[in-house]
Parts: structure tokens; C-alpha cells; sequence
């Protein structure tokens, strides 16, 4: 996979920009970075209204896009995961984390692919209940939809999950498909060790159509 390419929007009272910009330099020579763009948004302010940023240092790496200051090695990770999924799943888990919901609904209402990097939140049985509130937000919004409806086979391995938790998310999600190949999934889950994990299957079959 080649390394991804870097876009960096800085202004020149921004007293962090120097370092940013300076560090991403360093990944480019390394080659971690393929490209870097840098753009001062007093020279240039129309490129900070067309991507509708507010502050810098503002970065975009691969298809993550990062606002405030990181260190060299932390862009160095986010570089080598940016185009991944893994990588794009912390992404939605630090939006989630900082209360950027708002944002991540809009990163998916533009590009629906990317509701599959919310998956591993629902499986992540570290993640906190805000979190995991805010996965559900946007899976949620896609309810009956084929975006949905794509991720089956693996919101149906989640409801097999250790965690009562995640079995339960799994089948509410799945019940969202409305779609009858969720029915084996959830008829399996009927007769699960776990109260609510029975009761959200039964409900989630009475919405599957077929």
C-alpha cells in the first residue's frame, strides 16, 4: 500500500503550526508520508471555507482528518493506518470520545462506506458507554438501508460475541436490516444465556420482514 498523502492548514500566528509542519516534513523524507500540502489559510482562506475549518493545526492524512497538535510519532501511526480500517475505526472512537458526534453523522451521511469502521466499536467492550451510544447513533441512522444490510455477515460473527453486550448491540443492529438473512442470527440468540440478549432478539425477529 503506498504511504498516504498529507494535507496540513496553518496560519502564521498559529504558535503549534511550526512544529506540525516541521514533523510531517520528517515523514516525508522517511517516506511514511507520500505528499505533503501545506496551505496558510490567511493567504489562502478559501480552502479553510471549502473544507469548513475552524482551526489549525488542521490535517488531513489519507482520509482521517485530524484538528489540534500531535506529536511526530503519534502522525507517524496515524499515517501508516490512515487508508485502513483499523485506522479509520480509532478515527470514529476518537470523535466519539471528544463528543463529535455531529461530525462523524456528517463523515458518513457524505461517504456511507465508512459506517463499516463503526463495526469495531460495537465489539470494542473497552469502549465507554458514550461511545458506544454515539456507534449506535449512526448505525441506527441506516436503518433498512443497504449500507446496513451489507455489514450482516458481520454484525451476525458480533452476535456470537463472549460479551452479553455486544451479542445484544449485534441483535438490535441486525433487526435494523430488516433484512431475513438476519433471521438464523437472531433465532440462534433466542435461547442465549443472557436475559436482555433473549429479549432483544425476539423483538429484533418481529421486525424482520420474510
Amino acid at each position: 500500500m503506498p504511504a498516504p498523502d498529507a494535507l496540513l492548514l496553518i496560519s502564521t500566528h498559529c504558535p503549534h503550526c511550526p512544529a506540525m509542519l516541521a514533523a510531517l516534513a520528517d515523514l516525508v523524507k522517511q517516506g511514511t508520508i507520500g505528499r505533503l500540502e501545506a496551505v496558510n489559510l490567511e493567504q489562502r482562506p478559501e480552502v479553510g471555507q471549502a473544507l469548513g475549518v475552524r482551526s489549525v493545526p488542521w490535517l488531513r492524512i489519507g482520509r482521517i482528518e485530524l484538528t489540534g497538535v500531535y506529536g511526530k510519532a503519534e502522525l507517524a501511526e496515524w499515517a501508516t493506518r490512515a487508508d485502513s480500517e483499523a485506522g479509520l475505526a480509532d478515527w470514529f472512537h476518537a470523535l466519539l470520545k471528544e463528543g463529535q458526534l455531529p461530525r462523524a453523522q456528517a463523515l458518513v451521511e457524505a461517504d456511507p462506506a465508512l459506517l463499516a469502521a463503526v463495526l469495531p466499536i460495537v465489539g470494542n467492550v473497552e469502549a465507554s458507554l458514550n461511545v458506544r451510544l454515539g456507534a449506535g447513533v449512526l448505525l441506527e441512522e441506516f436503518a433498512g438501508s443497504d449500507t446496513l444490510r451489507a455489514l450482516l455477515p458481520r454484525l451476525g460473527e458480533l452476535s456470537q460475541h463472549a460479551d452479553a453486550r455486544v451479542r445484544a448491540d449485534a441483535c438490535h443492529y441486525l433487526g435494523l436490516t430488516g433484512d431475513a438473512a438476519a433471521r438464523p442470527w437472531l433465532e440462534a440468540r433466542i435461547a442465549d444465556d443472557d436475559a436482555d440478549v433473549r429479549e432483544i432478539a425476539a423483538e429484533s425477529l418481529q421486525n424482520i420482514s420474510g
